[in-house]
């Protein structure tokens, strides 16, 4: 999906006959970086809020439609010939029903995996932004640390950091960030993102989150596979959560575990970025 959607060039691929993979220059590798945070941000822009009419009209740029009919995706009338500002008001009204009004799904990891908002993962992948010199800032509405747009985003932001370590110097930074993406994965997004997609492309009326939702499952898949992390789908796609006993009543102003430490740590170093609306 990622090397057919950016035509990517698998360096790493084994020939016949050959007994060794040839390992990928750092170029290579911060191209590939680059091409990833892209699909993460695309994704990101789809679920952190209702899509813009500029965001829209990107994607249905020729471009950008041929790319993704590579990967499998075929949008309907409904997307690619509808005038743009009724799409706008029309996918508005579609993403309350499917992630804001009551009876929706919101992507949001502590609702999909407690049944509850600002449980342990608000917490945890707040502690993680300000570990790794993240603050986050709301876009047009406020967000919780750990709404799906948000998380795809943080990856986005990584990948990017990485690629600038391998055009530099930096390859032991970049190995690192490597292991922090595969850890957020492993605690995080690899935990629900393949489930929610597919409750997305279940649920959705409209082709254009029924086929985002197919391409969020089928990207995490491959993200998962290519890391070669085994982690459980919590998620499962259900479309209704029973509510656990409340686990974090999360208060972000308190000092916890030195998270404020850590932060303070990462604004003296001059390493501060911050996680807001960043579609591109």
């Amino acid at each position: 999906m990622l090397s057919s959607i950016f035509e990517i060039e698998d360096e790493g691929k084994i020939g016949a006959g050959e007994t060794a993979v040839i390992p990928a220059s750092p170029a290579a590798m911060a191209a590939e970086c680059r091409a990833r945070a892209s699909v993460y941000r695309l994704l990101s822009g789809v679920f952190v809020e209702e899509a813009a009419a500029e965001f829209l009209a990107a994607i249905r740029a020729d471009d950008m439609l041929r790319q993704l009919a590579e990967t499998g995706l075929r949008f309907d009338d409904d997307f690619v010939a509808t005038p743009l500002s009724e799409l706008v008001e029309t996918l508005a009204i579609e993403y309350a029903s499917l992630f804001a009004a009551s009876g929706g799904f919101p992507p949001v990891e502590s609702v999909r995996l407690y049944g509850r908002y600002k449980q342990e993962p608000e917490f945890a992948t707040m502690q993680t932004y300000r570990r790794l010199g993240f603050v986050l800032q709301s876009g047009r509405h406020e967000v919780f640390a750990d709404q799906l747009g948000v998380e795809l985003m943080f990856v986005a932001a990584l990948l990017e950091r990485q690629a600038v370590r391998l055009d530099g110097d930096g390859h032991a930074q970049a190995r690192e960030l490597e292991k922090e993406i595969k850890r957020f994965w492993t605690q995080h997004l690899g935990r629900w993102a393949r489930g929610y997609g597919r409750l997305v492309e279940r649920a959705a009326s409209h082709s254009f989150y029924r086929e985002m939702g197919r391409f969020l499952a089928g990207f995490a898949e491959e993200e998962i596979g290519a890391m070669g992390l085994r982690v459980e789908d919590a998620d499962q796609a259900r479309l209704e959560v029973p509510k656990a006993e409340v686990q974090v009543a999360f208060d972000p102003d308190e000092p916890v575990c030195n998270g404020c430490a850590s932060e303070a740590i990462a604004q003296r170093s001059g390493i501060v970025s911050v996680l807001h609306d960043l579609r591109v």
